[in-house]
């Protein structure tokens, strides 16, 4: 029976100081055939932890509905073989630009501004999801045999709130849950953060990209003593769409790296590996100085320009890393495993079938409710990844006004009487040509992620305050969710009524809907990885044999989407493209992938 402890200057195992030198890889963001491999890659470059948090919202998209709770189990067990210890960060917020920080959009939904609050009602569903979700980590205890050895109260709590009541509600409830390894927080090294986030009694660390002997230096007037440790070293950053990706320079990230271990402190890399925000999960900021501006969703790739990218392989910063940690290892660090097999060469992948987004609709979508006064959310609609399809009437006889969406989150196709009249955003919610009655409306409105961290955590989705006609309301309206979870029901899409493609010059056809083709692959067991890429598409998401790559978007920095290798098989394998605005040519192609910033001019971030 080992006992990991915090000491008063560093961690001990069975009583001999330790430092963990860890990297964060989320299992939900790695294809589970390729943990091994990433786990491998870890250990190489000199690391002897692991970190990942839990999106709650991943596991329990609807309230009841439990899936597969179990991956972190085995990927916790995956973690053991790979001779790692592990970091667990439960949430039950993670942030992570992760969609909706990690929480169901039926907690957000039903407690609004209570969440994350000593509040009665918000604390019971903690309650029953840690019950649930807890239970493997205590098993898997470094005490009894695992790798686990310390687990994370909250996250990064000092940036949002001050509720000390909850916290400390909190970390009890882990210690009722059976948690016995040293629970912690983990802030900004800023007076507020860590006067906001602390918990008596529980580790404090700090997260940063640079400048570790000061941000040390806060965190020890919060905590005069305890092992110092850096909870996010911060080695890169994340990319919205429609901006420049975003990247640091190697070795100004390993100078900061070898800072922080020159303090004597822990590490924890963010990311080691980023992987990618398949399905439709990734997150969303809001701009400013208080993150309540302009609205910027997350890229599909989380590759974070990380030091192992997101196909799996060692980057420049990968090899500076080594050479900085190799100094600390208690002995020589294991060889770099051979680097990951991408596919053979280009595959083009012809399109055959189509559906339109109506037929979609009434094939996959849920029930159209009832006539309602005012255009429902789609939280109250029960949606959360996905879109969903308005319809009002405009009354006539009446001349041509201006028609708006207010509270539109976050963007709508629109057409009247059948032909398109325009795209809408948040910014721009009015469509560019009046509109007389009698009219028919149709708003097919998508959600582009939901914020994962500010004071917008929790906002609702779809029309969120109503459609109106120069400035009178438009009531009665109709509203149906196409949700994505729906593709993923075995045999679900065998439902859709494919035919032809229709041609770009075909008249009145709109080029959204469902595409679908097929092609071949051999030798498949080898590949680890493709890349796909939709050149002259809009905007939509992507499946591989019923796995959802994620969402696409012309507007860049990312052109190609990360394909796992365990998903393809060899022999026939099958497409499915969801266009929401506008297809190109009838074809994607696939070929050996390239990470989100080979393309584009990059900007530099140094955090």
């Amino acid at each position: 029976m080992s006992d990991f402890t915090v000491g008063t200057d560093h961690f001990r195992l069975d009583r001999k100081p330790v430092r963990l030198l860890s990297g964060a890889l989320h299992y939900f963001r790695v294809h589970e055939g390729q943990w091994e491999h990433r786990l491998a890659m870890l250990a190489a470059m000199g690391l002897n932890c692991v970190e990942t948090y839990v999106p709650w919202n991943l596991h329990e998209e609807r309230e009841g509905s439990y899936r597969d709770v179990g991956a972190l189990g085995r990927f916790l067990d995956a973690v053991r073989e790979a001779g790692l210890w592990a970091i667990v960060r439960p949430g039950p917020y993670i942030c992570a630009e992760w969609e909706n920080g990690g929480l169901p959009v039926w907690v957000t939904g039903r407690f609004g501004r209570r969440v994350r609050t000593r509040d009665v009602e918000y604390r019971a569903v903690v309650e029953r999801w840690f019950r649930e979700l807890l239970p493997q980590v205590v098993e898997r205890e470094i005490g009894r045999g695992g790798p686990v050895v310390l687990v994370q109260a909250e996250n990064e709590y000092g940036s949002y709130g001050s509720d000390a009541v909850y916290l400390e509600w909190l970390a009890e409830l882990l210690r009722e849950c059976g948690v016995s390894v040293p629970l912690f927080t983990s802030d900004g090294p800023e007076d507020h953060m860590l006067t906001g986030g602390s918990v008596p009694g529980l580790l404090a660390t700090a997260n940063f990209g640079s400048g570790a002997r000061e941000a040390f230096e806060v965190l020890r007037r919060h905590q005069p003593d305890g092992p110092l440790m850096c909870m996010e070293f911060w080695c890169g950053w994340f990319d919205h769409w429609g901006a420049e990706p975003v990247v640091r320079d190697p070795a100004q990230a390993a100078e900061a790296l070898r800072e922080i271990l020159e303090c004597g402190a822990s590490v924890n890399i963010y990311m080691a590996h980023g992987g990618t925000n398949f399905a439709g999960w990734a997150g969303a900021n809001r701009g400013g100085p208080v993150q309540d501006g302009e609205f910027q969703p997350t890229v599909t790739s989380y590759d974070y320009d990380a030091p192992v990218d997101e196909y799996g392989r060692a980057t420049e910063k990968f090899r500076l890393f080594r050479k900085v940690l190799e100094g600390y290892a208690e002995g020589p660090l294991p060889a770099v495993p051979p680097e990951p097999v991408g596919l053979a060469r280009p595959v083009r992948v012809e399109l055959d079938g189509w559906a339109g987004l109506g037929d979609v609709l009434e094939a996959l979508g849920d029930p159209e409710g009832p006539e309602s006064g005012v255009a429902p959310t789609f939280e109250e609609l029960g949606v959360g990844r996905g879109l969903v399809r308005y319809r009002v009437a405009v009354p006539g006889p009446r001349m041509p006004y201006p028609l708006t969406v207010a509270g539109l989150r976050d963007r709508a196709v629109v057409s009247v009487d059948g032909v398109r009249a325009g795209v809408l955003t948040e910014e721009s919610p009015t469509l560019p040509e009046p509109v007389a009655g009698p009219a028919e409306v149709e708003l097919w409105v998508e959600s582009l992620g939901r914020v994962n961290y500010g004071p917008r955590l929790g906002e609702p989705k779809g029309i969120t305050g109503g459609v109106l006609h120069e400035r009178q309301y438009l009531h009665g309206v109709r509203a149906r969710g196409l949700r994505l979870d729906a593709f993923e029901e075995a045999g679900a899409v065998a439902r859709v009524p494919f035919g032809p493609v229709p041609s770009p010059v075909d008249a009145g056809v709109e080029r959204t809907g469902l595409f679908r083709g097929t092609f071949t692959v051999e030798a498949a067991e080898g590949v680890d990885h493709a890349g796909l890429r939709l050149p002259g598409w809009t905007r939509g998401f992507v499946w591989v044999n019923g796995f959802c790559l994620g969402r696409y978007r012309s507007v860049g920095p990312q052109e190609t989407l990360y394909v796992p290798g365990p998903v393809l098989r060899d022999g026939v394998n099958e497409v499915w493209v969801l266009e929401l605005e506008g297809a190109g040519e009838a074809w994607v192609e696939l070929g050996p992938g390239t990470p989100v910033r080979c393309s584009g001019a990059p900007g530099v971030v140094q955090p």
